[in-house]
Parts: C-alpha cells; structure tokens; sequence
C-alpha cells in the first residue's frame, strides 16, 4: 500500500467496503476469531506480519513463538511504535488490547509474566484474520 492515507479518518461504511464481514468484526469491533482455527496459528515461514486493514508492518516472524495459545503469538512488535494499547475491562476482566498504531485496527491482546521462554516475557496475542504475511519484504 504505497499511498499515503489517513485510515483513522475513514467511517464504519468505508471500512465496511474495505474489509470482509469476518474481517471488520474483528479489526473494528474487537471481536475474536475462533482458537486454532487462523491461517497464521502455526507459520513459520519467514516475512513481515502486516496489518489487514492498512498494510502497516506490525510484527515479523524472528519474534513469533509458539504459546500453543490458538492464536500466533509475538514476543515483541517489528518496531515499538507499530502497535498501540489500552486498557479492555470488557469480560468482566481487566486486559490489555493491541491496536495497530496507523489505523487503530483492533489486533487481539497483550499478556505479560506467563513464564514463556522469550526475550520480552510478553505475548502478543494477535488474531490470524488482522493480518497478512508478507514474504516479499523478508530480508
């Protein structure tokens, strides 16, 4: 996506033409797809995560780990300013929700202490359908 856009400014009806029903349930209502069930759960092909809905990078596959969670798992965005959080009191429990920093897409959630072997101690959990897998871009 090479032009220049400003994603925050686009309204429910043009997101909604940008994105399948699957997708915008999830990337702009906060919804969740089902566990195990995402392209990119077990990936290990090396490439750039970017984001569906913008194309922004998010993530990279040196820092996806399996957590066997049902969802890909980073330990750390591709850049500390590719994602941004905010409290999610939602399910009657306090969360972390990651949104992407250039369209605020929501991405899934943020776990810290969970005692996985990784450089952070943090697991981004992140739904396979705000996604995308970008190979070409892999260096």
């Amino acid at each position: 996506m090479s032009e220049v856009q400003d994603f925050r400014s686009l309204s429910d009806a043009e997101w909604k033409k940008r994105l399948s029903p699957e997708e915008y349930a999830v990337l702009r209502q906060a919804g969740t797809e089902a566990p195990f069930k995402g392209e990119y759960t077990d990936t290990e092909t090396e490439g750039i995560y970017r984001c569906r809905a913008c194309g922004a990078e998010l993530f990279r596959s040196t820092e996806k780990f399996h957590s066997h969670c049902g969802w890909p798992s980073f330990f750390d965005p591709a850049d500390s300013d590719a994602v941004i959080t905010r409290v999610d009191d939602s399910l009657g429990m306090r969360r972390i929700e990651v949104l992407c920093a250039n369209c605020e897409s929501h991405l899934g959630h943020v776990f810290e202490g969970e005692g996985y072997d990784t450089p952070t101690d943090l697991r981004y959990c992140i739904n396979s359908i705000c996604l995308t897998l970008d190979t070409e871009s892999a260096s």
